[in-house]
């Protein structure tokens, strides 16, 4: 397979991992309108309900070279608390207080953080292309967010939100920087298992430390919405993300994840009737253009 065409598949990928990927949250949100169920428990029931699948894909790949060291099973253990216990479960109380699509905008602002990181740890400064991308992203990014501001103890709850996402994006941006390097090394199928199945270790002692056995009478379509959230959108686009992680890196594949935001707010403004007004379409095309910007190269 030529360079080009390998990179082309990393884009592909990439974009069809962020939009299975972006209907997590709507799912979040449906769950927290049908019942009122804690943070807690429902990271437990997505971790639980995936680490089935992880630990297949685990034991089928636990031949492949190269082996894993002790330094390499840390990496893996600190990569998976931080990208997918602490960033999700900050998530998750940050959507009890903002929308699904609003969440997504304030989450997708982790490009930035991730060039920035990039910049500071691994010296790889930001090309003029991508900064453009980042400019003209992030002035739709604040055009969308700009409509969302609120006073009063609604807007305080708001800022609430805003700032867990925000810390969910930092520890993402962290995560996708720090993994890079490793997936490359030893897989991104294995990264991604090992990483998901040590994540849940975290979330089941929490469940059991904080909450009691009743927290799990739930109605069957809060289950339903909790097993599409730990299959749909948790299994399938984490495969398909690290391995377009792998293809094209952190930078790049953070910048075409804002398409996220976009398909989102669409979504949950018909099925959760959030509003989607003519300025957030305006910020969205934006988003969309800047995206486009940094995904194809000039030949």
């Amino acid at each position: 397979m030529s360079t080009a065409s390998y990179r082309r598949w990393g884009v592909a990928l990439a974009i069809a991992g962020t939009l299975v990927f972006s209907f997590r949250p709507i799912l979040v949100k449906l769950v927290y309108v049908t019942f009122p169920v804690s943070p807690v428990t429902l990271l437990f029931l997505r971790m639980s309900i995936s680490l089935p699948f992880f630990l297949i894909v685990a034991c089928w790949l636990r031949g492949d070279e190269p082996r894993l060291t002790k330094l390499d099973w840390a990496k893996v253990a600190a990569l998976g608390f931080i990208g997918y216990y602490a960033a999700s479960f900050l998530d998750f109380i940050g959507l009890q207080y903002v929308g699904a699509g609003v969440g997504r905008l304030i989450l997708y602002l982790y490009p930035t953080l991730v060039l920035l990181i990039s910049f500071l740890f691994l010296h790889r400064p930001p090309t003029r292309r991508q900064l453009a991308a980042l400019v003209i992203t992030y002035a739709g990014v604040a055009l969308i967010l700009s409509s969302q501001a609120r006073a009063g103890a609604e807007g305080k709850l708001f800022m609430l939100g805003a700032l867990f996402v925000f810390a969910s994006s930092l520890f993402y941006a962290t995560y996708l920087v720090a993994g890079g390097e490793l997936v490359k090394r030893i897989g991104s199928m294995r990264f991604t298992a090992y990483s998901m199945a040590v994540a849940t270790l975290p979330a089941v002692a929490q469940f059991f430390a904080i909450e009691p056995m009743s927290a799990l009478d739930l109605p069957g379509k809060v289950w339903l919405y909790a097993v599409l959230l730990a299959t749909f959108t948790t299994v399938l686009p984490l495969f398909i993300q690290a391995e377009a992680l792998r293809r094209i890196g952190a930078p790049e594949f953070a910048l075409i994840g804002a398409l996220g935001p976009v398909s989102v707010a669409i979504t949950s403004a018909l099925g959760l009737d959030e509003r989607f007004t003519a300025v957030q379409a305006i910020g969205g095309a934006l988003v969309i253009f800047g995206v486009l910007l940094v995904s194809v190269r000039r030949s």
